[in-house]
C-alpha cells in the first residue's frame, strides 16, 4: 500500500484495491467479480444482467417515486490485438480513447482466452529517420512477446485479444504536501467512480439509511467506445434520472480547479443535461460539506449523455473528481475522492425529485 494512514481514505483504498484488476472492454469479469464480492461481503445481494452489469437495487422510502439510477463503468480503456506477427510480435489498436504516446515503450498484459501474457509495449528504434514524429500513430506499434505464434495460440491471443497497461506501474502514487496531496495512477476512468459509489453504499449500509427514491445502484461495462452497458440497463430498468459518476478533465481553457471539489458536467458533445437536477446536485454538495465545479466538454460523452440521448431516461447528469491528463496516468487531489462520496450519499438519502 501506498496510500499511507495519514492521507488514506476508505474511497481511496478501495481504488487503490481495484487498481491492478484488468477490466478492458468486454472483458469486465474479473471487476465485476470483486465489486459483487464486496457488495456480498456488506450484506447487499448484487445482481448481473445479460451484458454483465452488476448492480443493487432499493426500494426507497418512497417506493412510488420516479426510478433513480446512479452508475459507475467497470471498464478500462485497453488495446485489442489486430494480428499476431510471424516473430510473435502483435499488432495492435485502441479500445476506447487511448493514443499510443499514453502508454509509452512499458509492460502490457494480454489476456489470452487461456492464459494472460506478458508483453512489452514497443516503437522500435529511433535511430532512423522521422524517429521524433513516432508515438501518435498505432502502426507504429508492435507488442513483443518473445513468444512463437503455436505458443500465442495455446494461451488463446488472437485478433480480438484485449491488452491492458500491466499492474506494475499502475500506481498509485502520492505527490506533493502530506496534509492533502496529490494522488495519481493509471488511469482513474472509472475506478474512481466505482470505488466512491462502493464506499457510499457501505456507508448507506453501516449507517442504516435508506435511499429517499427507488434507486438501482450499478456498475456498467463497456463504456469506452459506446456506452453499452448504460443504455442496456436504462432502456431495460426505465428509470426516470440516469447520474453516472465519473471523473472531470481539467482542459486547459476550463475552470476547473485541481482541489477537494468534484466536477459537474453540464453539457457535452452530445447532450444539455437537466439544469434542474444540476442545480439540486450542486445544492446537495454543498450540504455534504463540499462544492461541485460546473464544466462544459465540447469533445466528451458519458454513459448518462449517451443513455439519454438513445431515449433511455429522460433526466441525466454527471459529476466526479476533478482530474489532471485523461486517458493515461491522471492525477487528483487525495480529499475528492472522499468528497464525490459524500454527494452521492447525500443524493441518493435526501433528494427526492
Amino acid at each position: 500500500m501506498v496510500i499511507n494512514s495519514q492521507h488514506d481514505c476508505p474511497v481511496l483504498s478501495l481504488f487503490e484495491t481495484l487498481l491492478d484488476i484488468p477490466s478492458p472492454p468486454g472483458r469486465e469479469e474479473r471487476m465485476a467479480a470483486a465489486v459483487r464480492s464486496l457488495l456480498l461481503e456488506w450484506g447487499y445481494e448484487p445482481e448481473t444482467d445479460p451484458a454483465g452489469n452488476v448492480f443493487v437495487r432499493f426500494p426507497g422510502e418512497n417506493p412510488d417515486g420516479p426510478l433513480v439510477c446512479i452508475a459507475a463503468h467497470m471498464d478500462e480503456i485497453a488495446m485489442v490485438v489486430l494480428a499476431c506477427e510471424p516473430n510473435g510480435d502483435l499488432r495492435v489498436t485502441n479500445s476506447g480513447g487511448l493514443i499510443p504516446f499514453k502508454i509509452g515503450e512499458r509492460m502490457v498484459t494480454i489476456l489470452g482466452d487461456s492464459s494472460d501474457v506478458p508483453g512489452v509495449f514497443s516503437f522500435g528504434s529511433t535511430h532512423r529517420p522521422g524517429a521524433l514524429k513516432m508515438g501518435t500513430m498505432w502502426q507504429d506499434v508492435r507488442i513483443i512477446t518473445g513468444m512463437s505464434l503455436a505458443q500465442l495460440t495455446e494461451a488463446g491471443v488472437r485478433p480480438g485479444t484485449p491488452v491492458v497497461h500491466a499492474a506494475e506501474g499502475r500506481g498509485p502514487v502520492v505527490l506533493g504536501a502530506d496534509d492533502d496531496p496529490l494522488i495519481g495512477a493509471w488511469t482513474f476512468d472509472d475506478r474512481a467512480g466505482v470505488a466512491a459509489i462502493l464506499h457510499a453504499l457501505h456507508v448507506i449500509k453501516e449507517k442504516g439509511l435508506r435511499t429517499a427514491l427507488p434507486t438501482i445502484a450499478a456498475f456498467t461495462v463497456h463504456e469506452e467506445g459506446g456506452c453499452h452497458g448504460a443504455k442496456v440497463l436504462a432502456h431495460r430498468e426505465k428509470p426516470e434520472v440516469f447520474v453516472a459518476v465519473d471523473g472531470c478533465p481539467v482542459l486547459p481553457d476550463s475552470p476547473l480547479e485541481l482541489d477537494g471539489r468534484p466536477g459537474i458536467w453540464s453539457m457535452d458533445m452530445e447532450t444539455n443535461y437537466d439544469q434542474r437536477l444540476f442545480v439540486d446536485l450542486c445544492r446537495l454538495a454543498q450540504d455534504a460539506g463540499t462544492a461541485l465545479q460546473p464544466v462544459v466538454y465540447e469533445q466528451a460523452a458519458s454513459d448518462a449523455g449517451r443513455v439519454y440521448t438513445h431515449g433511455a431516461a429522460p433526466r441525466v447528469a454527471i459529476f466526479g473528481q476533478v482530474r489532471r491528463n485523461s486517458h493515461g496516468f491522471e492525477v487528483a487531489r487525495a480529499s475528492v475522492f472522499g468528497n464525490v462520496a459524500k454527494v452521492i450519499v447525500a443524493f441518493l438519502t435526501q433528494w427526492h425529485g
